[in-house]
C-alpha cells in the first residue's frame, strides 16, 4: 500500500513539473502570401501598395521564422527535462 502511494505521489509531482511547460509553448503563425494581381495595369496601379505588401511579408516571415527557431529550442530543453524526469520516475519505481 505505501509502495502504491508513493508511486501516486511520483507521478503527481511528474505532472505537476510537466503542466507548466506545456502552458509555455508558443505557437507560431506563418504570414499570408502577399496578393499580385495578373493584370500588369493593376500591378502598376497598385505598385506601391504591393511592394509595402511584399515587405510587410519579408518581415513576418523573419518574425516567424524566429519564432519557429525559438519554439524548437524551448520544445528541446522541454525534452530533456521530461527525460530526466523520466529517468528519476524509474528510479523510484525500482527499474
Amino acid at each position: 500500500m505505501r509502495k502504491q502511494i508513493t508511486c501516486i505521489c511520483s507521478v503527481a509531482v511528474l505532472l505537476l513539473l510537466w503542466l507548466p511547460g506545456v502552458a509555455m509553448a508558443q505557437t507560431c503563425y506563418a504570414p499570408e502570401r502577399p496578393f499580385v494581381p495578373t493584370d500588369a495595369e493593376d500591378i502598376r496601379e497598385y505598385g506601391d501598395l504591393i511592394r509595402s505588401d511584399f515587405e510587410l511579408y519579408i518581415q513576418d516571415i523573419q518574425a516567424y521564422f524566429r519564432c519557429l527557431e525559438e519554439e524548437r529550442a524551448r520544445a528541446f530543453e522541454e525534452a530533456r527535462e521530461v527525460s530526466e524526469d523520466y529517468g528519476r520516475f524509474l528510479q523510484v519505481l525500482g527499474q
